[in-house]
């Protein structure tokens, strides 16, 4: 079944998260209508591959064109026309960000299918997706929206105290003017009365007009202290989190919406207060309540504008080699990195160049860190205008290089105290935002960095951005390392199935988190509050192991992604079972019935075991040696299970699998994920690599010698078999194989 398929069978609570992956950028028709070809193209190559992404995108505009020419409903077809048009307004000179929207939508897919296998969400994904954050966001909407109206009130009010004081104004100039033997009459003593009503009136606006000015300037300065920075700090911890294979990262737009409305209001303001100064120059008095209370309220609001700004100055994409596109914050010397900021204020006033300046572990204490590094290319660009994301300003850094810095006496300093991939970087960002008079420095931050300089170490700095994502929140603690704290069991299992998720398409169900928790800790794998250390987790090995937990983890992962991605979509491998479940699901079940899990003591490698029924009622249970990548780079693994043979007593070799558990037939299972034969002729006999074991018949622990097998296999052939693919199966009563 397709993944569109799957996703329309969804409950609706689930299709509301759907429904949020789509807008102008790629609209929901588009997915509809090319559903299973767009599953089809490698969108994560073509996200770093320029020419692939044209291609693509070419081919996508082709499929569309088609689409629309079959269609029979005249307002579709015009619709999608329109799409059609728009496609190529966005994406024409930059294809590739089209890729990346797509790859984002199809992986976003993919969780969200593998949340809904789950019996539950996690702590940290229910915490994100409440329908408290729904009503906070309303609230939020309301309130600056009164502000706004607020703001608009002030202007007209402005605009009338202006008008009124400009009546007054002439009327008092025209009463100067006239002689001094009229000024004694009744008129001009009527007009000296009128003009102190006027005068009087005009203060009293003035007074009205500030303190309604007070009560706005307090409102935002509430607003932007319990609830717009709290959902800035929010939408931060949420990057994190989609950063290590959380939730997708959604609300940035919204947060620009508030920000600009906000800071137009101030600006606003600001403008108001201006006029105010200007109206003073004309016309003043005693007790005049502008000269008194406008500096003071002038400070106030450039103090909000100078920290809505520095605060609107944000990492809107994570420092990520375009190589490792789901593995954001791991950097390796000499290697090419993007990063992203933006300005989340929208003003006319500021759609000028504004240089951004790029600087690596600025003001870092000196013996943090045993390497330094430097930035080798150019490390300054200028904000622009994005068109496809409602004109903000931003500047993306495309060809960031790290190099290290060499040592002339040799050393490196502060060396020894922590790992490679435990040192902790970060990436500062700096620009000088001027307008209406007002210049303020910015400045903001990547979140910590781990830089490596061999591949091999990319699993160990994956590692510790995970475990720094997970429990801080803190933007730039570089220390972490030096004292890591504890996660619980409950927030590691989560992210460890949105590891699988996000690499492999499915996550960990209820039963394989439990396996892992006890190849952690042993029987308080249900507590959910047992306590993991960075060391248990990372660094030691496992008893009896020369590798750690996650490097053992980060192996299957490789292995699913590389070799079995198709086999584990289909959710036939259980994977994660312990020698003793597996005894138990197999030992009441057919003869040949068999189970998919990885093994326990190789790195990246599958096993199958099955179930055999003696003569005498005995239950024996057969594993084969692991598949690592090596073999499974030599022969898919659903050929594997269709054409494995066991020679037993050299009797012909026959497939001892015949069920995958609980009771599947294994063709009916693996049969739409077998390589089709080549049914042309062809001048030469073909060959078939066949898995085939030789199975020992003695109970103990040394196997006897393999006799040959009859024909159709000759002498020779067997012996090929023999020398390259024969694994050794261990039964119930010898030693078992892991």
């Amino acid at each position: 079944m397709s993944q569109w398929k799957q996703i329309q069978q969804l409950e609706i609570r689930l299709l509301e998260q759907v429904d949020y992956l789509y807008d102008d950028n790629f609209p929901m028709d588009i997915r509809q209508g090319l559903a299973s070809w767009i599953e089809s193209q490698d969108w994560d190559t073509a996200v770093n591959d320029e020419s692939m992404a044209g291609v693509l995108f070419t081919n996508l505009l082709t499929q569309l064109e088609r689409v629309r020419s079959q269609e029979q409903n005249f307002l579709q077809r015009h619709n999608m026309k329109i799409i059609q048009q728009q496609l190529q307004l966005k994406y024409a000179t930059n294809p590739a960000v089209m890729a990346r929207v797509i790859s984002t939508c199809l992986r976003e897919e993919r969780r969200i299918l593998s949340s809904a296998c789950m019996q539950e969400q996690g702590p940290l994904e229910k915490s994100l997706q409440n329908s408290v954050a729904f009503e906070r966001q309303k609230n939020m909407d309301n309130r600056v929206g009164i502000i706004r109206g607020s703001v608009q009130l002030m202007d007209q009010a402005v605009k009338y105290i202006e008008d009124m004081q400009d009546d007054f104004d002439f009327r008092y100039k025209t009463l100067q003017s006239r002689e001094s033997t009229d000024r004694n009459s009744d008129v001009m003593k009527q007009e000296v009365t009128r003009l102190q009503e006027m005068l009087n009136r005009l203060d009293f606006k003035r007074k009205e007009i500030l303190s309604k000015m007070d009560v706005v300037v307090k409102e935002i300065d509430d607003l932007m202290t319990s609830q717009l920075n709290p959902e800035l700090q929010d939408w931060k911890r949420r990057q994190q989190i989609a950063a290590i294979g959380g939730p997708l990262l959604t609300g940035l737009e919204q947060l620009q919406s508030w920000f600009t409305l906000t800071a137009q209001s101030l600006f606003q303001i600001k403008r108001q207060l201006d006029k105010l100064g200007e109206l003073v120059v004309k016309v003043t008095y005693e007790s005049d309540p502008i000269p008194l209370q406008k500096p003071q309220m002038e400070e106030r609001v450039k103090y909000l504008i100078y920290h809505l700004i520095k605060s609107s100055f944000v990492v809107e994409k994570q420092p990520c080699m375009p190589t490792h596109p789901q593995k954001p914050l791991i950097i390796k010397t000499g290697v090419q990195f993007t990063t992203k900021v933006r300005l989340l204020v929208k003003l006319p006033e500021v759609d000028y160049q504004l240089k951004v300046k790029t600087t690596f572990d600025k003001d870092l204490p000196p013996g943090r860190v045993s390497r330094q590094f430097f930035i080798l290319t150019n490390n300054t660009k200028v904000m622009d205008i994005e068109d496809y994301s409602n004109g903000c300003l931003s500047v993306e850094f495309r060809h960031l290089q790290l190099k290290e810095k060499k040592y002339i006496n040799g050393t490196k300093g502060n060396e020894g105290l922590l790992s490679v991939t435990e040192e902790l970087h970060s990436l500062s960002f700096e620009a000088c935002f001027t307008v209406q008079g007002l210049t303020i420095d910015l400045e903001t931050c990547s979140l910590p960095l781990v830089v490596i300089s061999n591949v091999s170490q990319l699993p160990g700095g994956w590692a510790s951005v995970m475990w720094y994502n997970l429990l801080t929140d803190e933007p730039r603690n570089l220390a972490f390392f030096g004292n890591p704290p504890r996660a619980s069991w409950s927030q590691l299992s989560e992210v460890l199935s949105w590891q699988f998720s996000t690499f492999a398409g499915r996550g960990l169900n209820k039963e394989q988190l439990t396996m892992l928790g006890e190849k952690l800790f042993g029987q308080h794998a249900s507590c959910s509050d047992y306590q993991v250390s960075w060391s248990k987790f990372s660094k030691e090995n496992i008893p009896g192991k020369p590798f750690s937990f996650w490097m053992w983890l980060d192996s299957i992962l490789e292995l699913i992604k590389k070799h079995l991605l198709p086999v584990w979509n289909e959710n036939y491998i259980m994977g994660f079972v312990s020698k003793e479940m597996e005894r138990a699901l197999l030992k009441d079940k057919e003869p040949g019935t068999f189970l998919l899990r990885f093994s326990e003591s190789h790195l990246g490698g599958i096993t199958f075991t099955w179930v055999e029924h003696g003569d005498n009622g005995e239950v024996k249970f057969n594993s084969v040696e692991p598949y690592t990548k090596n073999r499974l780079s030599a022969l898919p693994f659903a050929d594997i299970i269709r054409d494995y043979k066991v020679i037993s007593d050299g009797v012909v070799p026959e497939n001892p699998l015949k069920f995958l558990y609980p009771d599947i037939p294994k063709d009916e299972a693996f049969g739409r994920l077998y390589n089709s034969q080549p049914s042309k002729v062809h001048p030469y006999i073909p060959s078939t690599l066949i898995p085939i074991s030789e199975m020992r018949s003695n109970a103990s622990t040394t196997p006897r010698s393999c006799q040959s097998p009859e024909p159709p296999m000759t002498p020779g052939e067997f012996d090929m078999l023999n020398e390259h693919l024969c694994f050794d199966i261990d039964t119930m009563s010898s030693p078992y194989s892991e």
